[in-house]
């Protein structure tokens, strides 16, 4: 066995892969709808550094492993997360507020708790991570605490994340399943994307546009076909027609905006203009174009070139309206509705290829890395004359935001595919974890023959508690959350996936677990990487 080990550590790539490997191998193990997912692969780290440790053989993966993969992750969470970040961060500023004030107690009581314990900097804040169990919050510390000296920082930060990590997802999963018992009091029941005839029984001759503006519609109601009687010529409406006493109209929208509608027009029709292809028909259809990517909806002026509409855009495995301010992404599948003979013009102009579920854009990912990079080792100088930086996590997580945000700058598309930045991030991430897990397989053993790993569980357990029962008590009594919503937002908080699954299988998928996960998770990743970061540099 000595052999073996002593090959593995002259080769560090076999061992990325082996770990990666096995340790998804036993990551994908569910135990009552519950997995380790990719924290298994740093399990599988620790366990094998460790074991190398005991027969005298070095066994680490290069740092610079981990630099790379953690940097593609953060940078690919940026990008997925620009679009709504954002914009969450201007509509749900009580949420926010409250979580990032539980984060900072949170934070404060580990920093007090483990000084009266005799733990450093680097072991409190990875413990921090751990209870809170986000993997780039652990690179931040360990990168603060190697600036501020500690050499080994990373390496002791990741022990205290290890011992932390599997109370963060039990202890959260005990708040989310409290959440869950009472959702059956949840008064915001999400109205479904829904498609109906309307038979227009009004003879005040209104507009498409006053009508929107009378049920306060939003982005939420879309017209997608008109028709002026039964068996007679189907067009595409534009916002400036006027609707007839007996036309047909078709909307789609959310339960209550078509609701809405159909009670301002008229009622409900029989005669489905959908099933009727003759003139107009739909089809999903890929955004390949790179030319189109990053431009909104309404700058690709479908109306006007094609006679055409977009009634809504699957990004992932989300449904979206389609808004006219919705940039779109590479890799969207637009659902458009256009005339017959024009369906094939329309399928050429946004490319329709596969390709456009993974193309990279070479010059985006590069430049934005770079730029991350840069930015995240850039010293800054503070008042005292000390200088700081923010690390290459926050740096690319920063531009990755930005670039999501933006979309395109110039003729460079900046947005990569939903698709694309799962799969980087989570290689990214897997990197991260193997090479995370061999450095601290050493010292894990001190930890746990020194007895210290009591001192840093009882920290983890403290933090877990306060960051759960937090949450979930300024959510249900203050903001008045549903059960539903809030156990998506404490899987969210946590960046968690496991709670996040948990609440998804408790509750059949119900899209308000999402909502409450997309509605926390960008500020949460964001503001645990700067906490953590503070945290290791003290």
């Amino acid at each position: 066995m000595h052999e073996i080990m002593e090959h593995l550590a002259k080769n560090p790539v076999l061992v990325l892969f082996l770990l990666i490997g096995v340790g998804m191998l036993v990551g994908h193990i569910r135990i009552k709808g519950i997995s380790l997912g990719a924290a298994a692969v740093l399990f599988a780290g620790i366990a094998l550094g460790a074991y190398a440790d005991f027969l005298g053989v070095d066994l680490k993966l290069p740092q610079l492993l981990g630099t790379l993969g953690l940097a593609i992750f953060t940078f690919s969470i940026g990008v997925s997360s620009g679009p709504g970040f954002f914009q969450v961060i201007k509509t749900a500023a009580g949420p926010l507020l409250a979580m990032l004030g539980v984060f900072i107690v949170s934070a404060g009581a580990a920093q007090v708790l483990g000084r009266a314990f005799g733990m450093n900097s680097a072991l409190i804040a990875g413990t921090w991570a751990g209870a809170i169990t986000n993997t780039p919050a652990l690179a931040a510390a360990g990168d603060a605490a190697q600036n501020a000296g500690n050499q080994d920082g990373p390496a002791t930060a990741t022990v205290g994340y290890a011992v932390a990590y599997l109370f963060g997802v039990i202890g959260m999963l005990f708040f989310a399943s409290l959440a869950l018992h009472y959702r059956a009091k949840d008064t915001d029941a999400p109205t479904p994307i829904i498609n109906a005839t309307i038979r227009v029984d009004r003879r005040d001759n209104l507009t498409l546009a006053q009508i929107l503006k009378d049920i306060d519609a939003g982005g939420d109601l879309r017209f997608s076909r008109l028709a002026r009687g039964e068996d007679k010529p189907i067009k595409t409406p534009h916002l400036t027609d006027r609707v007839y006493h007996d036309d047909l109209l078709t909307v789609v929208g959310t339960e209550d905006k078509v609701k809405a509608a159909q009670d301002l027009l008229g009622h409900h029709s029989s005669h489905s203009l959908i099933a009727d292809r003759r003139y107009l028909d739909f089809r999903r259809i890929t955004v390949s174009n790179s030319k189109l990517a990053g431009r909104t909806l309404a700058e690709v002026d479908l109306d006007h070139r094609f006679d055409a509409s977009v009634s809504r855009v699957r990004r992932g495995d989300v449904d979206l309206m389609a808004d006219p301010r919705l940039v779109l992404q590479m890799g969207d599948r637009l659902r458009v509705v256009a005339p017959t003979h024009r369906l094939a013009e329309v399928t050429k102009y946004f490319g329709d290829s596969a390709r456009g579920l993974s193309s990279l854009s070479p010059v985006a990912l590069g430049l934005g890395m770079a730029l991350g990079i840069f930015i995240g080792e850039y010293k800054f100088f503070t008042p005292t004359g000390a200088t700081f930086s923010i690390g290459s996590a926050a740096g690319t997580l920063i531009v990755g935001l930005i670039f999501g945000r933006l979309g395109r700058i110039g003729k460079m598309v900046t947005s990569l595919p939903a698709t694309a930045t799962q799969v980087l991030a989570e290689l990214g991430l897997l990197i991260f974890l193997a090479q995370a897990g061999t450095k601290a397989g050493t010292q894990i053993g001190v930890a746990f023959t020194s007895g210290s790993w009591i001192n840093i569980l009882i920290v983890g357990i403290v933090v877990t508690t306060i960051v759960g029962a937090g949450l979930y008590a300024s959510m249900r009594w203050l903001v008045k959350m549903g059960g539903t919503r809030l156990s998506g937002l404490l899987a969210g908080a946590q960046t968690q996936p496991a709670v996040l699954a948990f609440a998804n299988d408790r509750t059949g998928m119900d899209p308000r677990v999402a909502l409450g996960y997309a509605m926390v998770y960008p500020v949460a990743m964001v503001a645990k990487i700067f906490i953590a970061q503070i945290m290791g540099g003290l």
